[in-house]
Formats: C-alpha cells, sequence, structure tokens
C-alpha cells in the first residue's frame, strides 16, 4: 500500500482533506463546464456581433442575407459611433489611450479574422472600471477600434467572488464541525483506553455516533468490565491467601515465644523468616494496590525525597542526597511517589555496597529524582526485563525478596504519565532515574487558588 509522505496521521485531518479535496474538485469541474457551456459559447456570439458592428463601420455597404447590398450613409455610421461610445485611433494615438495596457488573446483574435475574413487584432484593457476592446483589422490596418463594453463592470464579478469564497468556507466550516462530532466518541474511546493501559477502570462509555462506533463502544465496555472483574478476583484471591498465610505465621511467632531460652538462637531464625513472609505477602498487596485509582494533589518533589530520606536513613545506613534549588511542584500521589523512593531505596541498599544517594532535578518540563548505588550494576541485556514483575536483576543472587520491588515503581510512575530510566551511577553501580510532567506555573497558580478558598 503506498504512504504518502505527508499524508495526515489522525482521521479526523484525513477526512477533512479529503472533504476540501472534493470540494476544490467539484469547484474546478464546474468551472470547466461553465466555460466550455456558457462562457466560450457567449464569447463567439459576442465576436458575432461585433464583428458585423465592425463591418458595418470599416465598408460603405452591407452584405444582406438576401444577397443584396445595403449602403450605409456616413451619418448613420456616425450615430451607431455615438451611441455605443467607438472611437478610432491611430497607432500612436493608440499607445496613449490605454492600448499599451491591453492584453493580446489569440482565440479572440483568430474567431474575429474567421468573422473579418483576414487578419485581425484583439485587445482587451481590463485596467479601469469598465473594460474596452481594441481591435485592428486587415480592413484599415492602420486605425485601431475602441470599443467599451458599458455593459460590463468589474465590480459586476466582485459578489460572484465573495459568494463562492463564503460558499467554501461554509462548507469547509460545516464539515470540521460534522467531522468533529463524528469523532468525538472515539477521543472518549481513546481516553478510556488509555486508562485502562494504567489500571484505572473507567466507567461505561455512552453508546452514540455511527454504528461503527457503537460497535466498537459497546465491544470496550465490555471489555473494560471483563479486565474489571479478572482485577477484582485477583484482588479478591491475593487478599484472601495474604490473610490466611498470616493467620499460621503468627500461630508459629507465638509458639516461638513460648521456646525455652536455650533455644533462642533458633527462634530468632524463625522470627526472621516470618518477617520475611509478611514482608513479601505486603510487597504482593502493594503491587495489587498500584493498579488502583490514586488522588492526586500538589506537592513539592523536593519534600518528599527530603522525608524518604530522612525516614529509611539511620544508624546502619547513611544516604547522601542532592536536591534542586527551589520547590519542583508536581502533581502527583504523594503516598505513592514516597513508595517508589523508598522501594528504589531499598533495592539499592539490598544489592549496594553501603552508599545510597538520592538526588532531583529538572529537565525542559519534566522533574525527575533517582537513586544511586555502589552495587555491581546491571548487565545491558537484563535491564529491559528489571521492571518486569518476580524478575531480578541477578538471578545468582541469593537474596531474599520476590522481584515486585521494581515492578511497583514502573506501575506508579506510568499511573503518573512518567518515564523510568536506568543507567550507571557515578561509583559504577545501579543509577534508576524517574521523570514526571512539572506542573505548569499556570496551574500551579489555579490549584493554589482553590485550596485557599476550600
Amino acid at each position: 500500500m503506498i504512504q504518502w509522505r505527508f499524508s495526515p496521521r489522525s482521521s479526523f485531518a484525513r477526512t477533512l482533506l479529503l472533504i476540501v479535496t472534493l470540494l476544490f474538485v467539484s469547484l474546478v469541474t464546474t468551472y470547466l463546464v461553465v466555460l466550455n457551456f456558457a462562457i466560450l459559447p457567449s464569447l463567439q456570439q459576442f465576436n458575432k456581433v461585433l464583428a458585423y458592428e465592425v463591418r458595418m463601420l470599416m465598408t460603405d455597404s452591407l452584405q444582406l442575407e438576401d444577397g443584396s447590398t445595403l449602403e450605409v450613409p456616413p451619418a448613420f455610421r456616425r450615430e451607431i459611433y455615438r451611441e455605443l461610445g467607438i472611437s478610432l485611433y491611430t497607432n500612436a494615438a493608440a499607445e496613449e489611450s490605454g492600448l499599451r495596457w491591453a492584453q493580446h488573446y489569440k482565440f479572440l483574435s483568430d474567431q474575429m479574422a474567421q468573422q473579418l475574413g483576414g487578419p485581425t487584432d484583439v485587445r482587451v484593457e481590463v485596467s479601469k472600471n469598465t473594460p474596452v476592446v481594441w481591435l485592428k483589422t486587415w480592413l484599415s490596418p492602420d486605425i485601431w477600434v475602441r470599443v467599451p463594453l458599458t455593459e460590463i463592470h468589474q465590480g459586476d464579478f466582485s459578489p460572484l467572488f465573495r459568494y463562492t469564497l463564503a460558499i467554501m468556507l461554509l462548507v469547509i466550516g460545516g464539515a470540521w464541525l460534522f467531522i468533529r462530532v463524528q469523532n468525538r466518541p472515539l477521543v472518549e474511546l481513546e481516553h478510556a483506553a488509555l486508562q485502562v493501559g494504567k489500571g484505572i477502570i473507567p466507567p461505561p462509555l455512552r453508546e452514540y455516533g455511527a454504528s461503527e462506533v457503537r460497535s466498537v463502544t459497546r465491544a470496550f465496555n465490555q471489555m473494560a468490565s471483563g479486565v474489571k472483574l479478572l482485577a477484582d478476583d485477583r484482588t479478591l484471591l491475593m487478599a484472601g491467601v495474604s490473610h490466611d498465610l498470616r493467620t499460621p505465621l503468627t500461630r508459629i511467632r507465638l509458639a516461638t515465644e513460648m521456646m525455652g531460652k536455650e533455644d533462642d538462637y533458633l527462634a530468632e531464625s524463625i522470627n526472621k523468616d516470618i518477617e520475611e513472609c509478611n514482608a513479601i505477602i505486603e510487597q504482593f498487596l502493594d503491587y495489587l494496590r498500584t493498579g488502583q485509582e490514586m488522588q492526586t494533589e500538589v506537592a513539592d518533589l523536593n519534600a518528599i525525597m527530603g522525608e524518604v530520606v530522612a525516614s529509611e536513613s539511620g544508624y546502619e545506613r547513611q544516604i547522601d542526597s542532592e536536591f534542586a534549588t527551589g520547590e519542583l511542584l508536581v502533581r502527583i500521589s504523594s503516598l505513592s511517589i514516597k513508595r517508589a523512593a523508598m522501594n528504589l531505596v531499598v533495592n539499592a541498599a539490598r544489592y549496594g555496597n553501603g552508599w545510597i544517594k538520592v538526588s532531583t532535578g529538572r529537565e525542559l518540563q519534566r522533574v525527575w529524582f533517582q537513586v544511586e548505588d555502589d552495587g555491581e550494576g546491571i548487565a545491558a541485556d537484563q535491564l529491559q526485563h528489571l521492571f518486569q514483575p518476580f524478575v531480578r536483576g541477578d538471578s545468582a543472587r541469593t537474596t531474599s525478596g520476590t522481584g515486585l520491588g521494581l515492578a511497583i515503581v514502573q506501575r506508579i510512575i506510568d499511573a503518573h504519565n512518567g518515564v523510568l530510566d536506568v543507567g550507571t551511577s557515578e561509583r559504577g553501580g545501579l543509577c534508576v532515574r524517574a521523570y514526571l510532567p512539572l506542573l505548569s506555573e499556570a496551574s500551579s497558580v489555579a490549584d493554589n487558588g482553590a485550596t485557599k478558598e476550600s
């Protein structure tokens, strides 16, 4: 299939271009039809009448239809000159009277020559309000005949052009409005599909528009309903499993409390395993919760990262920080972004050698935060699988975990229309940077005003 290089991509632009093209073709076709079947025959008739007038003025007698001749008195010819406004000029006088501005028309000259029976030069002067026809015939080769077309004015054609332009604009405007109305359900369908892609199930869409669009909308509603049912079943299953697992874990913990002092080492080991199981269960629940709709607010990314550094730093873990100057205002779910940053810090502590750094910054219309460590890093061929569920960067490591931490980060950043980027830290370890859309100044002012009013 042929792909045009500059072909519009949206159906709205393509349909509008098609309508405008068809309108243009229709106008050109109409022009050609009017030209060939109305204007040109009228010009031929006009040339024939004008040729009779010129022949009558240039000769003393006229050939009648019955073969007889009619003498034309000079007084009669002068009267015709006066009534028709016809003037005779020499070559020099004609140049001074406007002939220099006249345009030669070959097809008019050929038709006039055929009517007069000899070479004829026909020129039309349109520089004035009233068009003027200049003729030089073989009957009087040194004389130019000036014939003003007093019944034709250039202003007579202005309404035609205005009406044609107005009709074209109305048709294009109507087509634009019609296509907008037809594409409206498709736009709603696109927005709803993007929400489903982020794990947010929208309410059923209203089925309207063309029959094909209604069918697609109905199928989408059925698909969204099925996805929601599967997500609800998955959440219910995981919640039930976690509840059922925590009950025996609690009993095991109680059993360790009743063990003797000689078994303290064994009890401590069992309690660590219980804590690890609880952490795994909590991570499963966190992964499920990230697919739910989040409440967003305007927040300062520097403040959120400062809270993360303060909460994750301690006696055994020191976190370096480097924040951008000023406020980095973003519309986010503060709790979700904090959870994502904490997961990155935990991942850095688990696979690094003790050094962790949290940074923020601004880049064009985006802000970012990143977490670095000094571990061994990740092989380039494993980066594309790093954020998939149940996948860890190094399968040879025996570190505990489910492989859901970075998958949770990916889902949180996706829900905020952000992007994750993985690279190498300044100390050779892993560097994970999350980009988020920067809140515009106009939006921040409006949000602050709404907050004050509330």
